[in-house]
C-alpha cells in the first residue's frame, strides 16, 4: 500500500450505503484508498490525494477522488464536463470525480449505480434494474 493519505470515514460511510444496495458488490483496500468490485471487476475507486496530487488533475491541494466505469452514452459527455469531472485515461470507459463539500450525493449514486451495470454480469445488472 502507498502513503496516500486515507479516505474519510464520513465519505467512506456514503459509498457503503450506496454500494450495500447493488447486488454482490464488496469493498476492498486498493493499492491507493478503497475500491468496491463486483466479482472481480472494479466499478468504483475512492482515495485521497497527498501533495503529490492527481495524474489525471491538476490540483494545488490535497483532494478526495473517485474514478468510475461511464456508459458508452454518458462517456463522452462526463469527460468533457469539466469540474468537478475528469477524465482518468487507464481505462477505455473511465471518468473521475472531485468530491468535496459541494458534491451532489444522489448524483454521485447515480454514478456509482451506473458503473456497477456496466462491469457487473448482465444477470446482475438486471436484477438491479428490475429492483430485486
Amino acid at each position: 500500500m502507498s502513503d496516500i493519505a486515507d479516505v474519510p470515514p464520513a465519505v467512506v460511510g456514503r459509498f457503503r450505503v450506496i454500494c450495500g444496495e447493488l447486488p454482490e458488490a464488496y469493498e476492498e483496500p486498493s493499492w491507493i484508498g478503497l475500491r468496491w468490485r463486483i466479482r472481480r471487476r472494479t466499478f468504483l475507486h475512492v482515495y485521497t490525494t497527498d501533495e503529490r496530487g492527481s495524474a489525471y488533475i491538476d490540483m494545488d491541494d490535497p483532494a478526495i477522488l473517485m474514478t468510475f466505469r461511464a456508459p458508452p452514452g454518458e462517456l463522452a459527455a462526463l469527460a468533457h464536463a469539466g469540474p468537478p469531472f475528469f477524465r482518468a485515461d487507464w481505462g477505455v470507459n473511465v471518468v473521475g470525480m472531485v468530491l468535496d463539500d459541494e458534491t451532489d450525493w444522489v448524483e454521485v449514486a447515480e454514478l456509482v449505480t451506473d458503473s456497477y451495470r456496466v462491469q457487473a454480469p448482465r444477470r446482475l445488472a438486471f436484477r438491479l434494474k428490475a429492483g430485486g
